[in-house]
């Protein structure tokens, strides 16, 4: 990145202490609000005119929406938000005993921030079991064959043998299940995992592709694609901003020294293409002047992952990531933080879930909406610039 963008960003205001402490308040109260209707149920993936209905506990996204209240349980301490995370684990258990909905990569994004944060934080034995019962599942994914956990699908299936740059974000599942049990399958599943998608998913200007195909048959890779960018080879900003907080973690959990380029690269990749007000675009392909919609979500995963990283740089790379995630942090809570429960039963305004182009498959829905990735992940940014925070993941 250039030392004229470097210096653009770095002239953008930064969150302070107590804003931050302000928009953390304002998101657990909204939160709390929820209760009533997303204790049983849990909020659909995407709202729709600012609203999120009610739905069973059967979509990819539900652990975040339990993730948000144990966020604001540790803010706040309140009681009510103990038991609804009780309950929802309860749902969380019984939805991997009944194998419902489970053919998939997405078993770190359900039971992570909901069953192994509810066993961090509150020792409950039902987040444990169904825990670990989703890690062996997601071991299940594993194909020795190309070295991979498969992203969608019946294992195997011609047109799905491949990965996706989110399930990243999955593998921290496994890491805490190698620690809990000390069976190092579950170990070497992911840092297998994660040196194939490394390997293919970061292009030479570290942009990323979206998945990543492998030959059936021999397992030799064959292409990157993208499902969910506006082109095949765009950086659709929700990718890279998995990537940037994909490569943190793979360091926290591996401290390979490789992964610091890696993650320096994708995450100036994705700053150099942000907008004046640091709301990304859908794409990295697009930026001002281009009447596109934002994914706020991919700035509050991306300041995660800078956040997260910056705890294992040295003193001025670490202070410069810290810097970047709080202006991006600010930009989010000021610009698209919701403060009137009347505009949205969400937290975080102008997400994109998924957007139709002329050249991807996408359904066009969730788009300018919250999200529940885009609400988890920016209380998350808040609660690490809040405190000495101790990750789900």
């Amino acid at each position: 990145m250039s030392w004229i963008r470097k210096r653009e960003l770095m002239v953008k205001p930064e969150i302070l202490p107590g804003e931050v402490e302000g928009a953390l308040d304002q998101a657990a109260k909204l939160v709390i609000r929820n209760l009533p209707e997303f204790t049983e149920y849990f909020p659909k993936a995407y709202s729709e005119n600012g609203f999120y209905a009610a739905t069973p506990n059967v979509d990819w996204t539900t652990g975040f929406w339990t993730g948000e209240v144990w966020l604001a349980y540790e803010h706040t301490g309140r009681g009510e938000l103990l038991q609804a995370g009780r309950v929802q684990m309860d749902s969380f258990l019984e939805r991997i005993e009944s194998k419902r909905e489970v053919e998939t990569h997405d078993l770190g994004f359900l039971y992570s921030p909901s069953c192994v944060a509810g066993y961090k934080l509150t020792g409950s034995e039902v987040g444990r079991k169904a825990a670990l019962m989703a890690a062996r599942e997601l071991t299940g994914r594993f194909h020795e064959k190309g070295e991979f956990i498969q992203a969608w699908g019946p294992l195997g299936a011609p047109d799905n043998y491949r990965l996706i740059i989110d399930c990243l974000l999955n593998l921290p599942l496994l890491y805490w299940a190698a620690e809990e049990t000390g069976e190092e399958r579950y170990r070497q599943a992911a840092e297998r995992h994660i040196h194939t998608a490394l390997s293919h998913v970061i292009r030479e200007d570290f942009s990323t592709w979206h998945t990543f195909f492998f030959d059936r048959e021999t397992g030799a890779p064959d292409h990157g694609a993208t499902c969910q960018g506006y082109r095949d080879g765009s950086a659709w900003a929700r990718g890279q901003a998995w990537g940037v907080y994909g490569i943190a973690i793979g360091y926290r959990y591996t401290k390979r020294q490789e992964y610091i380029p890696m993650f320096e690269g994708v995450t100036d990749y994705f700053l150099s293409h942000l907008p004046e007000d640091l709301v990304p675009f859908w794409d990295l392909e697009f930026g001002d002047g281009d009447e596109q919609p934002r994914d706020s979500s991919s700035a509050a995963i991306a300041a995660c992952g800078m956040l997260e990283m910056a705890k294992y740089l040295d003193g001025e790379r670490s202070e410069y990531y810290r810097g970047i995630a709080r202006r991006l942090v600010k930009a989010l809570a000021d610009k698209c933080g919701v403060k009137d429960p009347a505009v949205s039963n969400g937290l975080v305004l102008h997400s994109t879930y998924s957007n139709h182009s002329p050249y991807n498959t996408c359904n066009h829905y969730g788009v300018d909406e919250c999200n529940l990735w885009g609400d988890y992940f920016y209380m998350e940014a808040l609660t690490r610039l809040h405190k000495d925070w101790q990750v789900y993941w």
